[in-house]
């Protein structure tokens, strides 16, 4: 109870730093995750585009024309090329469809006028080159069959008229789930940061000179000193780790309910008592209270990049990713990586979820072991 009592009171002097890496938590967190209405509908959207037509508007040519209108943004852009590239830079259109002179004409004669485009490469410019390739492919494929221009066009636009009804199977809230994602990846620097530093530099406290001399003559013997210490740091990282989880619900809503939120919970849980083993460890190997911003940097900001928690995992290299394997951080965000791309929570779906949680505990026991083992030697050295 005295060593309980002793942390507290230490405790209480090195509260600061562990409201700036909470702050940190909800600048970032609010700030990436403005809320916004979550869609289960599908909606298609138009391209911007622009039709130079160097051909006469009628026939075949102006089926083609209102075609794109239809299914398109037209863009009126005055006719002179450095305008025109100047709308495309600026991304005033998506897509510059170019028909050229006689395109009618030598479409009727069997010949294959090539229609020339230019794009800005989104997504919205690959739209209308599927738009494009629709009409052309539809054409071609009728143009064999049917010399009449007439019936060539009700045939075509008959096809053309055809839509698909698309029927979202997926019930999941993808953007909820993106929220609770880069909430959890980014929790893992706050957490681990703040506990290393708090732990580390309260517990330097219990290995000055003086302290750890009344210790060892202590009817306490050192496995039960520590596994007071440990507690102790275990009830201090719960009670931050449920502050962080009532600001979750805060952020992203209903999602935390869900069987999802769970696991997101559950997988937290067992990376903040994972930090705490970190952290105990961290204190052991070293009593310098001026090294621990070292410490944190080297460790809490390493990991964190390394493993995905500031940068997203698809944009780090294979080698650094291989790299992140010995750290248990990148087993905590695999683990939410892989919670948002998972639309039915089902016991096949989660085997890797429940062995990459397995990794954590076991990360969890070996740090508590080697802390135990650097006590002992310590102990016997002094």
């Amino acid at each position: 109870m005295i060593v309980f009592k002793t942390f507290l009171k230490v405790l209480n002097k090195c509260k600061f730093p562990l409201i700036i890496y909470t702050a940190f938590l909800i600048f970032f967190g609010g700030f990436n995750m403005q809320t916004s209405e979550s869609s289960m509908s599908f909606k298609e959207e138009k391209p911007d585009v622009l039709i130079v037509n160097k051909d006469e508007n009628k026939g075949v040519t102006k089926n083609l024309v209102d075609y794109i209108k239809k299914n398109s943004n037209i863009k009126k852009i005055d006719n002179n090329k450095d305008a025109i590239d100047d709308a495309l830079f600026y991304r005033d259109v998506n897509y510059i469809i170019y028909i050229p002179k006689n395109y009618r004409r030598d479409y009727l004669n069997g010949k294959e006028p090539e229609i020339k485009i230019k794009k800005t490469g989104d997504y919205q410019s690959s739209l209308a080159e599927i738009m494009l390739k629709r009409y052309v492919n539809v054409s071609n494929t009728y143009k064999n069959s049917i010399d009449n221009e007439e019936e060539l066009i009700s045939n075509i636009n008959k096809t053309l008229s055809k839509k698909v009804e698309v029927e979202l199977t997926s019930k999941k809230d993808t953007k909820a789930i993106e929220k609770a994602t880069f909430y959890y990846n980014f929790l893992s620097y706050s957490v681990l940061a703040g506990t290393i530093y708090i732990i580390c530099l309260v517990l330097s406290s219990f290995h000055e000179e003086k302290i750890k001399k009344r210790t060892i003559i202590s009817s306490t013997d050192y496995k039960k000193h520590n596994r007071i210490l440990l507690l102790s740091n275990i009830l201090l990282a719960i009670s931050v780790w449920i502050f962080y989880i009532l600001l979750s619900i805060i952020l992203c809503g209903k999602i935390m309910f869900s069987t999802s939120g769970i696991i997101y919970i559950i997988n937290s849980i067992l990376f903040t008592l994972c930090s705490v083993s970190i952290a105990f460890l961290i204190s052991n190997l070293i009593n310098n209270k001026e090294a621990i911003n070292g410490i944190v940097n080297v460790v809490a900001l390493g990991s964190s990049f390394l493993c995905g928690a500031f940068v997203p995992v698809e944009f780090l290299p294979d080698s650094v990713l291989r790299i992140a394997h010995i750290l248990p951080s990148y087993w905590y965000i695999n683990t939410n990586e892989m919670l948002e791309k998972i639309d039915i929570i089902k016991l096949d779906t989660i085997k890797d979820i429940i062995f990459n949680m397995s990794i954590l505990v076991l990360f969890t026991i070996i740090f508590i072991i080697i802390s135990n083992i650097v006590t002992k030697r310590k102990l016997k050295t002094n």
